[in-house]
């Protein structure tokens, strides 16, 4: 998939400028109908079409920005975002079956967004966080829920604050506040000295204790893996119910029950009912296999 990466509007560096110059290149691209769609997909993978799959990317670059432009609160880069982005967007064209009968964008909203959250976790460099699922779900969620119940984005938790975040969250207070603390605190360069009398940097407080190379890289694959494992389980789910499961356990700001009843025009319950039988079948594919990622 290299090919289709260099022919891609080059991605800005530097100003606000260069990152609208970029948007304004990537929706020039034609959006493809179902038919479309469907034909450049069959003729990538029945033929390895590289043309029939770079429509495909390119037709599917304004969701890549849109999901970036989601995550821009995080301090990284917007570009960096949108590569990832674009790297998610790519296995998804790659692995997409059009006839299972859904739309590529329905698809590809998954691989972007794991991509675009993995890079972040990877990249974020003020805490090292764990991989559980629940710590990765307080990580993009802490900020949403202050605002939610109005706390101010500063300073120490009380513990009533604490705990009403826990609530939300079904974090621990004690999660909750260790989380906080090191997303308020500010980057200092290890280079910096003690003070004048001690001599010496910060850097050299610090004990070592990152994973070994070989350690870096197992994990990795298995990062890859887990991706890989629950983008074919939700191929087995009919539209309908990978929609529901996608919005509800995938989404930054799933839902309610209500609201997805309201839009397919069935009964909360029967969401609630489809939610889990696809959970369900979810669980039980990911389970078959010796990688299987945490679904809460």
């Amino acid at each position: 998939m290299s090919v289709l990466s260099a022919n891609l509007p080059a991605l800005p560096r530097d100003s606000g400028d260069s990152l609208n110059t970029f948007l304004r290149e990537a929706w020039k691209f034609p959006m493809l109908s179902a038919d479309e769609e469907y034909m450049l997909a069959k003729r990538f993978h029945d033929s390895g079409d590289v043309d029939a799959a770079h429509k495909l990317v390119t037709s599917h670059l304004r969701l890549v920005a849109k999901i970036a432009m989601g995550y821009k609160g995080y301090g990284l880069p917007v570009a960096d975002l949108i590569s990832e982005g674009n790297v998610g967007l790519m296995k998804a064209v790659k692995k997409f079956e059009p006839e299972k009968g859904f739309r590529l964008s329905t698809y590809a909203m998954w691989w972007i967004r794991a991509s675009v959250t993995e890079y972040i976790l990877q990249s974020w460099s003020m805490v090292r966080l764990g991989t559980m699922a629940a710590q990765k779900k307080l990580f993009f969620s802490l900020r949403r829920t202050k605002n939610k119940l109005e706390i101010m984005d500063n300073g120490e938790l009380t513990p009533d604050q604490a705990q009403a975040i826990a609530n939300e969250t079904n974090a621990t207070p004690d999660e909750v506040r260790q989380l906080n603390r090191r997303l308020a605190s500010r980057d200092m360069s290890l280079n910096a000295p003690l003070s004048i009398d001690e001599g010496g940097e910060h850097q050299d407080l610090l004990e070592d204790d990152r994973p070994n190379p070989e350690h870096m890289a197992s994990n990795s694959q298995i990062s890859a893996l887990r991706s890989e494992v629950v983008g074919e389980a939700l191929e087995n789910l009919n539209e309908r119910d990978r929609d529901i499961f996608e919005r509800r356990h995938l989404s930054e700001e799933p839902p309610t029950l209500e609201e997805l009843g309201m839009e397919y025009g069935i009964s909360r319950e029967r969401v609630r009912q489809l939610e889990a039988r696809a959970f369900g079948k979810v669980k039980e594919f990911i389970l078959g296999h010796s990688v299987a990622p945490q679904l809460t």
